[in-house]
């Protein structure tokens, strides 16, 4: 009869250990990779990839045109490495990658929260014009990237010259020889 009591307590006292809901266990790599498709990951990153291209070729081109000119064939070549860049992509092993990471911060129950978004209507839609939605964002925000990046390209050498001015004591000790 102890015996049995004791087994009592025992199961009573750990249940609530063995019975932890799904908001609280965490994510499992196939609850990621199921999120990953109802994403359609790879092929938002390589949407994105294309968005991003156009982006970087622009400022590409208005850096060019400032600094010697653009040389006449700079669209066809830049296509050619872009297009390279993102056929070549490693993106099953950036997916395996980031499995980790997602496990980290997400639970099962966050991850099933996400796919049941994602899989609605909205969430499709979301997934559907995110790239879109990038692209246009980046073609108003490169002008202003632009001028900040030139702006800081231009005060970039006067820190380093200010750093070679300063006493040694005052410079960071890991950067000294």
């Amino acid at each position: 009869m102890r015996a049995f009591l004791l087994a009592t307590l025992c199961l009573v006292f750990a249940a609530p250990c063995m019975a932890q809901s799904a908001d609280t266990d965490p994510a499992t790599k196939d609850d990621v990779i199921l999120f990953f498709r109802t994403m359609h990951s790879h092929d938002m990153v390589q949407k994105i990839m294309e968005v991003q291209s156009k982006a970087m070729q622009q400022m590409f081109r208005d850096q060019l045109a400032k600094d010697k000119g653009v040389p006449t064939d700079f669209d066809r070549r830049w296509k050619k490495a872009m297009d390279e860049l993102i056929k070549g992509m490693p993106l099953d092993e950036m997916t395996q990658a980031m499995i980790p990471a997602y496990q980290n911060h997400f639970t099962h129950g966050d991850i099933a929260a996400m796919n049941a978004f994602y899989a609605s209507p909205v969430g499709q839609k979301v997934i559907q014009e995110l790239p879109e939605v990038t692209q246009e964002g980046m073609k108003e925000m490169m002008p202003i990237l632009s001028k900040y990046l030139s702006e800081w390209k231009d005060k970039l050498p006067q820190e380093f010259d200010d750093t070679k001015k300063a006493p040694k004591s005052q410079a960071n000790p890991s950067l000294q020889d």
